[in-house]
């Protein structure tokens, strides 16, 4: 197949992904020091937070280079899977371009401060969900839309199983 067919024109997704994450754990760097809170809305503050650790802090004690690899390890794999597959499977492609564009914006931060930046802090009352940044939303959308992908593909393949035996 040429390049048009494939899902690989979605990469400035990807890209925007980076470059909105990387922009605006910057401008957080530059302009808050460790911890430091902004009150933006009821239940939302922007922080400067430090995470060592996965999703939620987990594994915090692993050096970053593991994080760097397993990063570069899932973008491998998305680039192979938008390069081979047929473009018609847009709201996957979209789905492993936002994944694509978050999991390599983590990854910058750990080469470049050995840890990720995060900045978005929920809270409701004393209790705080885990911050996040730009990155960890992308891959958070990009996961919902993989599930949504999923459950539509199920339904669709439900419903070519029916017509088909009405036919018969």
């Amino acid at each position: 197949m040429s390049f048009q067919y494939k899902n690989v024109y979605l990469l400035w997704i990807s890209l925007l992904a980076i470059v909105v994450d990387q922009i605006t754990k910057q401008l957080i760097v530059r302009h808050l020091d460790w911890y430091d809170s902004i009150p933006v809305l009821p239940h939302l503050n922007i922080v400067h937070m430090k995470n060592t650790g996965a999703a939620f802090s987990m594994m915090s004690d692993a050096p970053p280079f593991v994080f760097v690899l397993l990063g570069v390890g899932v973008s491998l794999g998305i680039l192979w899977w938008l390069r081979r597959h047929p473009r018609q499977q847009t709201l996957l492609a979209t789905a492993l371009s936002l994944i694509l564009g978050g999991a390599l914006g983590n990854v910058i931060d750990r080469v470049s401060r050995g840890h990720v930046v995060d900045f978005v802090d929920f809270y409701v009352g004393t209790w705080h969900f885990a911050a996040f940044n730009v990155a960890d939303i992308a891959i958070s959308v990009g996961t919902a839309l993989l599930l949504l992908d999923t459950l539509l593909d199920g339904l669709r393949e439900r419903r070519n199983r029916a017509a088909a035996q009405g036919e018969g």
